[in-house]
């Protein structure tokens, strides 16, 4: 029997239109053919029926193969792709280090924004932090606001960090070349911005305000630290005022990727998208600062009589000790000072130990779990492991 096909009872073009619309079979079979060419695969199958016999079993095949999945892209494909681009790519200016976790956050939530629709702008997402001052030994508040707000209070809270960069202050609350020490604290920044707004701000609007303000600090920063090594140290600890406390601005940038990263989480959970945390790398640096602000928390706590009152150790002995154990991403050991942050502490002598996921420990700091909640391995002083579960707390705010 000759392998050549037989020609059917047509000539000509038609038998050429038969040769073209089979060899179009296998693609229409995974629908790839464009809608010109499905169309007239179409119609020859219902003249032709050795060929309408084939892809009816070129059909069951693909479905064997390959079962019908949802054609829809993955959502996390962007945030996969933006990441791995921002680990890859060596910009012609490097983001000094500490900058970078900022960076990636804002870009990260900038790209869930782009995707999301109108009217998810105005969905209600519920803020979520920790009062200290609640009633008992304080609980976790809630506001519930919309997407745009949120990143209306973002825009405000992080023009602190532009004002210290010399950068517009988007409430004008500043001269950026003669910033005040003080420019207000984060919830009054918030709540200023909010009041002025006569109406729900538009998506494009506040979402342009806020990503060019975040890609101009990046931006300022990495051109600062570029010029030298004293540059570069003169910025990284240029004082940022947040009202009640001051940063450096290299602890600054982390905090702002901190709070990004929680209200682009909240955001996602308003509208059912997914939503990773930040790399290994990052999150390290985020886990860092957040263990590093413990002391001077439980020093202002114990001051406001909300922490155990200091124990006093001879002048050349290290004070005692809590160690901190993050596992997970992001993980690490810390040893926490209990009775002053200035006090030398010992690696190997400790009166207390708490060990928690790096994820569970950013939630706590978030505010978003009561410190009684936080499902810590405890071992040693209760009161001591106490006071460290609920200064991680009280570094939340809206």
């Amino acid at each position: 029997m000759s392998g050549r096909e037989s020609a059917p009872p047509h000539s000509g073009a038609e038998w050429e239109d038969h040769r073209v619309l089979k060899s179009l079979l296998g693609a229409w079979a995974l629908a790839a053919c464009s809608a010109e060419e499905s169309a007239a695969v179409e119609a020859h199958l219902l003249r032709c029926a050795p060929c309408a016999d084939e892809a009816h079993r070129l059909r069951e095949a693909v479905g064997l193969l390959h079962p019908e999945d949802n054609l829809d892209l993955d959502p996390t494909l962007r945030s996969r792709v933006l990441e791995s681009c921002l680990n890859r790519r060596a910009p012609r200016v490097p983001v000094p280090e500490w900058a970078t976790p900022y960076d990636a956050e804002t870009s990260r939530l900038d790209a869930l924004l782009r995707d999301m629709a109108e009217d998810e702008w105005r969905a209600p997402v519920r803020l979520r932090w920790f009062d200290a001052r609640g009633s008992g030994r304080g609980r976790v508040e809630e506001r519930e606001t919309s997407v745009a707000r949120v990143i209306g209070h973002l825009l405000a809270v992080d023009g602190i960090v532009a004002a210290a960069l010399g950068l517009p202050d988007p409430l004008g609350l500043s001269d950026p070349l003669d910033p005040p020490a003080d420019a207000g604290g984060p919830v009054a920044r918030t709540e200023a911005y909010w009041r002025t707004l006569a109406r729900e701000p538009g998506p494009r609007e506040v979402r342009d305000l806020w990503r060019e303000q975040a890609r101009a600090a990046v931006r300022t920063a990495s051109f600062a630290a570029a010029e030298g090594p004293d540059e570069a140290a003169e910025t990284a600890e240029r004082p940022v005022s947040y009202g009640g406390f001051t940063l450096p601005l290299r602890d600054a940038f982390l905090d702002r990727a901190f709070e990004c990263w929680t209200h682009a989480a909240d955001i996602a959970e308003a509208v059912a998208y997914p939503y990773d945390p930040p790399s290994s790398a990052h999150l390290a640096r985020l886990v860092d600062l957040a263990a590093r602000q413990l002391p001077a928390t439980i020093a202002v706590r114990r001051r406001e009589g909300l922490a155990a009152p200091p124990r006093l150790a001879p002048a050349d002995a290290p004070g005692r000790t809590l160690h901190l154990e993050v596992e997970g991403s992001g993980g690490g050991d810390w040893y926490i000072p209990l009775d002053s942050p200035q006090a030398a502490v010992s690696h190997h002598e400790h009166v207390a130990h708490v060990a928690l996921d790096g994820l569970e420990f950013c939630q706590l700091a978030a505010g978003h779990v009561q410190p009684e909640d936080a499902a810590a391995g405890q071992d040693g002083d209760r009161e001591a492991i106490r006071d460290v579960l609920f200064a991680a707390a009280s570094l939340s705010r809206l």
